[in-house]
């Protein structure tokens, strides 16, 4: 996929949305919910214009950063070495985007769900997505693990990327679990993630020693 192809790609999907929005306008409450605590109940509310702009507004500001984060990165250069995988985050991220768009406006709706089973599969994604992309990534300072050593050295960049996405790819498979068990949505879905972004941090610091004391 080029880079024009992508942002094609990523422009349909922020148009879906507000169309979806426009579509249902009018049968939106004037306060409408946009967020939801660890129990599912609304904690926070937008007014309605606001509120169905919201998601269609961040998914172009998305658009527009996976277009220009090439242009920015001192590495730049490298992203053309792994471009497919790349365009698959960027796509991926701005159909998330629609989803919890989709999820806003069927609550507001009057649709009722379990929060944590409908965000079970969004982490899953995301997780599974993340660790393709992350262990194809060549070294930059924007997509893949990112740490002080990572960036020092390509070698570090390279073995620590590889291994982290096992490490996400599983920790995404296990959070499918909490759609059936969603009262152990933090042990099933966060915690999972939570070791996955941890331990090649602290692996990529260890593999630096021990390539510079060589």
């Amino acid at each position: 996929m080029s880079p024009t192809r992508r942002t094609l790609v990523g422009l349909g999907i922020v148009l879906l949305t507000g169309v979806a929005s426009v579509v249902v306008y009018p049968d939106l409450p004037e306060q409408m919910a946009i967020h939801f605590d660890g129990s599912g109940q609304p904690d926070d509310y937008l007014t309605k214009p606001l509120a169905a702009a919201l998601m269609p507004v961040l998914g172009l500001l998305v658009v527009g950063l996976f277009a220009a984060i090439p242009r920015l990165d001192p590495l730049g250069e490298n992203f053309a070495e792994f471009e497919r995988y790349y365009d698959l985050v960027a796509v991926v991220t701005v159909g998330i985007l629609a989803y919890v768009h989709a999820l806003v406006l069927g609550y507001n709706l009057g649709y009722r769900f379990d929060v944590a089973q409908v965000l079970a599969p969004v982490l899953s994604v995301v997780a599974v997505t993340f660790g393709y992309v992350v262990e194809n990534a060549r070294q930059n300072w924007f997509v893949g693990i990112r740490t002080p050593w990572t960036l020092s050295s390509e070698t570090v960049w390279t073995r620590t990327n590889e291994r982290s996405g096992v490490l996400f790819k599983l920790a995404g498979l296990v959070a499918l679990l909490a759609v059936p068990f969603p009262e152990y949505f933090t042990a099933l879905a966060i915690a999972p993630l939570a070791l996955a972004a941890l331990i090649p941090t602290a692996y990529s610091y260890v593999l630096y020693r021990r390539l510079e004391t060589a």
